[in-house]
C-alpha cells in the first residue's frame, strides 16, 4: 500500500503509546497492570477481527453491515453443536464439530451477501442490512432470546496465553498478517482492489467481478464467524444481542486504519494499531471517569475520530489521485 498509509499506521501507533502513557500516569495503580492489559487485548481481539471483516468489504467498494449478526449466529450454532454432541462424542470431537459448524455458518452467510450483491445487483448497504436482520432473527428463534452457555473446554482455550499474551490476540494479529499478504501478493487480492477502485474498468480488464465479490463477502462472513467463536471462548456464553455496538467500532477502526470507504485502497496492518488505540482510549476513560459519563465521552471521541478521519481521507484521496494522474501524464 501507499507510503501515506504506512505513515498513518506509524502515527496511530505513536498515538496509542501516548494514550497508554497518559492513562498510565492518570490511573497508575490499575491501567498498566498485567491483568488489565490482558483484558484489553481480549476485548480488542474480537473487535479487531470484526474490523478485518469490514475492511475486506470496504476495499471492494461496498460494506458489510451484517458482521455482528453473523458472528453471533455462528457462535450460537457452534455452542448448540458443542452442547448436543459432547455427551455422545466427548469434549474434543464436539468442540471441533462446533467450530466447523460455526465457520460454515459464517461462510454461508457471507456467500449469501456476496450473491445478493453480485448476481442480483443489490446495493451492499441494503443487502447486508436486510441479511443482518435475517441472521439476527434466526439467532433469536434458535435461542428464544436466551443466553447459551459455551463448552468448558472451549472456554479454557480462550484463557490460554503465550508469554502473557492472550491466544485471542495472537489469532487476531495472525489473521491481519495473512490478510495483508493476501491483498498485496495474490491475484484475487489485487483483483479485489481493482474492483473497489473502479468496477467498470475491472470488468473491461477481464476481472471476474461477480466471483471476486462473492469471495470477498464470503471471506468477510468467515472472519465474522471467527470473531464470534473467539468471543464464545472468552465469555463462555453467547446471545443474539452480544456486541451490539461493535459494528460502529469495526467500521471506525477500519477507516481509521486507512481503508478507504470509497473502495480500492486499504491498509490491513493498520487495523492492529487502530484497534489498540481505541481500546486504550475506551478503557482509560472508563477508569478515569467512574460515572456513566465515560460512555458519552467514548461515543463522542469515537464519532469525532470517524468524522475527522473521513474528512482527512477526502483530501488524502484527492492528493493520491492527483499524484497518480501526474505520474501517468509523465509516462
Amino acid at each position: 500500500m501507499s507510503g501515506s498509509l504506512d505513515t498513518r499506521t506509524l502515527v496511530l501507533t505513536a498515538l496509542a503509546v501516548a494514550v497508554a502513557a497518559a492513562f498510565g500516569l492518570a490511573v497508575p495503580d490499575t491501567f498498566l497492570t498485567l491483568g488489565n492489559l490482558q483484558s484489553m487485548l481480549l476485548q480488542a481481539s474480537v473487535i479487531g477481527i470484526l474490523a478485518l471483516a469490514v475492511a475486506m468489504s470496504l476495499m471492494s467498494g461496498g460494506i458489510d453491515l451484517s458482521i455482528n449478526a453473523v458472528a453471533n449466529l455462528a457462535a450460537i450454532v457452534a455452542a448448540l453443536v458443542m452442547a448436543t454432541l459432547t455427551p455422545a462424542l466427548g469434549p474434543l470431537p464436539a468442540i471441533l464439530a462446533g467450530l466447523a459448524a460455526g465457520l460454515a455458518t459464517g461462510l454461508a452467510c457471507g456467500a449469501l451477501n456476496g450473491a445478493l450483491i453480485a448476481f442480483l445487483g443489490c446495493p451492499p448497504i441494503l443487502a447486508t442490512l436486510g441479511t443482518m436482520m435475517v441472521f439476527a432473527g434466526l439467532g433469536t428463534v434458535v435461542t428464544r432470546g436466551e443466553t447459551f452457555a459455551g463448552q468448558p473446554g472451549w472456554a479454557a482455550f480462550g484463557r490460554l496465553t503465550v508469554a502473557g499474551i492472550p491466544i485471542a490476540a495472537l489469532i487476531f494479529v495472525g489473521l491481519a498478517v495473512l490478510l495483508a499478504g493476501f491483498v498485496q501478493r495474490t491475484v484475487t487480492g489485487r483483483r479485489l482492489v481493482m474492483v473497489g477502485a473502479n468496477v467498470k474498468a475491472a470488468r473491461f480488464s477481464g476481472v471476474p467481478v461477480r466471483s471476486v465479490l462473492v469471495r470477498t463477502y464470503a471471506t468477510s462472513g468467515t472472519l465474522a464467524s471467527i470473531a464470534g467463536l473467539v468471543s464464545l471462548s472468552i465469555a463462555n456464553s453467547v446471545n443474539v444481542d452480544f456486541g451490539s455496538s461493535y459494528l460502529l467500532l469495526a467500521v471506525l477502526i477500519a477507516v481509521l486504519a486507512g481503508v478507504s470507504p470509497e473502495g480500492g485502497r486499504g491498509n490491513i496492518l493498520g487495523v492492529i494499531a487502530a484497534v489498540l488505540l481505541l481500546q486504550l482510549l475506551s478503557t482509560g476513560l472508563n477508569m478515569t471517569y467512574q460515572s456513566g459519563s465515560s460512555n458519552f465521552l467514548k461515543e463522542f471521541a469515537w464519532g469525532l475520530a470517524l468524522l475527522t478521519v473521513l474528512a482527512v481521507s477526502r483530501f488524502d484521496t484527492a492528493g493520491w489521485l492527483k499524484a497518480k494522474r501526474s505520474e501517468e501524464g509523465g509516462q
